[in-house]
């Protein structure tokens, strides 16, 4: 087992990956931006350094800066958390070959699933079924663009191939717009992701988002841990996941999640990652695989009991995960609400000092949150705060805990979305069972790209 971790990354995650470490007796390397040198984690940390200036491409983004920040430690291994440079293969190439232990799958793994168009391809051969679209990236000939889009049938979804975080995405509903909109987001696709390729699937007008969470070690063994539904979200950004799924009966989970488990193996994945679907009419269509731990990951640890960031750990440290699927067991209903510093209704980011925090408490709640009172939220970085979590032996009384939950919970100095998050505790729609994805955008009147 590793003696000292270097986490690469900031905010919850960070002082959550922490928690763990400590937990296992692993002392902690936290490295920071000049903008978060007052963080909790950096100063609960066993070593703390200084990577840069606040902005992430100086600082977190920085590759050289944080291998240096290792090997200045003696940290043995890096844990890069979930955004900045988690999907990087670059940065998890360079982590080996500097002599760490990279917490996650070889850089390999990260290339094929990272290309939209090639985990697809890797996920058809591995019988997963993905949505109906182009077969791979869209050439230059309109004609040929235009002929796919027919074949499919509008409306359609251009998406870039190196894409993620809900951007490099455009819906088409006429063959009118089709060109246009393939070219600008070609022209996105480039300047957001440095790869012009994009690719076409079909537009599903009333989905769920569905997610199998998975675990595999280095010795080809693979679970999968239930499910995630993540349909309340707007923009391609999630707002509120919960596990496992109200939709699904224990045959359909198992029955993916078995095929994604398999996949798995077939690709000699390593470490924890997540298959994220999009599920209409009975059936699942795979959209991507992330190949880090996820934000909502704790409500999968709520209904499972296991920790998922020190099963990373275990995992990159070579041993066997020590549980087979037959162990696995699902038990209650857990809901998280990302707690953003927003405004709850046209999500303009508010940045700025907190002067009043205080958070709930009570049976079944968790919080995981970097922030405090006189903490200084910094406008350089994602407007996420912390997370709330609340737990249930069914899925009413988890709602239940979360809507008290949320009453209890005070913010004051910046704006946040609670307001929104206590709405949609009390939406009938999400009560009845949840949501399709486009439901926030059409309550809140936003419309498509």
């Amino acid at each position: 087992m590793f003696e000292k971790i270097l986490i690469a990354n900031r905010g919850e995650i960070a002082l959550r990956v922490q928690r763990a470490c400590r937990e296992l007796g692993i002392k902690t390397v936290a490295v920071y931006s000049e903008a978060d040198k007052e963080a909790k984690y950096v100063k609960l940390a066993d070593e703390s350094v200084c990577i840069g200036p606040a902005s992430s491409s100086l600082s977190y983004l920085n590759i050289p800066a944080v291998i240096s920040a290792a090997e200045v430690t003696d940290a043995q291994a890096i844990h890069p958390g979930y955004g900045f440079l988690s999907e990087n293969a670059d940065f998890a190439e360079r982590v080996e070959q500097s002599g760490f232990v990279f917490i996650g799958p070889r850089a390999e793994t990260i290339r094929l699933m990272g290309d939209k168009v090639s985990a697809k391809n890797a996920m058809k051969q591995a019988g997963v079924p993905c949505v109906p679209g182009s077969e791979g990236a869209l050439n230059d000939d309109p004609v040929d663009t235009i002929k796919t889009a027919k074949k499919v049938g509008y409306p359609v979804i251009i998406k870039a191939a190196g894409g993620g975080g809900g951007r490099g995405m455009r819906v088409v509903h006429t063959e009118a717009a089709l060109i246009n909109a393939v070219n600008m987001t070609k022209a996105e696709a480039q300047a957001a992701f440095g790869n012009p390729m994009v690719y076409m699937e079909k537009f599903l007008e009333n989905p769920r988002h569905i997610e199998i969470q998975i675990l595999a070690d280095q010795h080809g063994n693979a679970v999968y841990l239930g499910d995630r539904d993540c349909s309340m979200q707007r923009r391609h950004q999630k707002i509120i996941e919960e596990a496992p799924s109200p939709l699904l009966s224990t045959k359909i989970r198992d029955k993916i999640g078995e095929r994604c488990a398999d996949a798995c193996r077939k690709i000699k994945y390593r470490g924890a990652g997540t298959f994220e679907f999009l599920y209409e009419n009975g059936e699942f269509y795979f959209i991507e695989m992330n190949t880090r731990l996820q934000v909502e990951h704790t409500v999968t640890e709520m209904i499972t009991g296991l920790d998922l960031v020190q099963q990373q750990i275990f995992v990159a440290a070579g041993e066997k995960l020590k549980f087979r699927q037959r162990d696995i067991e699902l038990r209650g209903h857990a809901i998280e609400c990302r707690i953003n510093a927003e405004d709850p209704y046209n999500f303009v980011p508010s940045p700025g000092k907190i002067s009043t925090f205080h958070m709930p408490g009570g049976p079944g709640v968790r919080i995981d949150t970097h922030a405090y009172a006189g903490y200084t939220v910094p406008s350089n970085y994602d407007s996420m705060i912390g997370k709330l979590i609340t737990y249930g032996a069914t899925r009413e009384q988890a709602i239940a805990r979360m809507r008290i939950a949320l009453s209890e919970m005070m913010i004051d100095g910046i704006k946040t979305n609670i307001p929104l998050h206590a709405d949609l505790m009390a939406d009938a729609a999400f009560h009845i069972g949840g949501t399709s994805i486009h439901y926030l955008e059409q309550k809140l009147g936003i419309g498509h790209k």
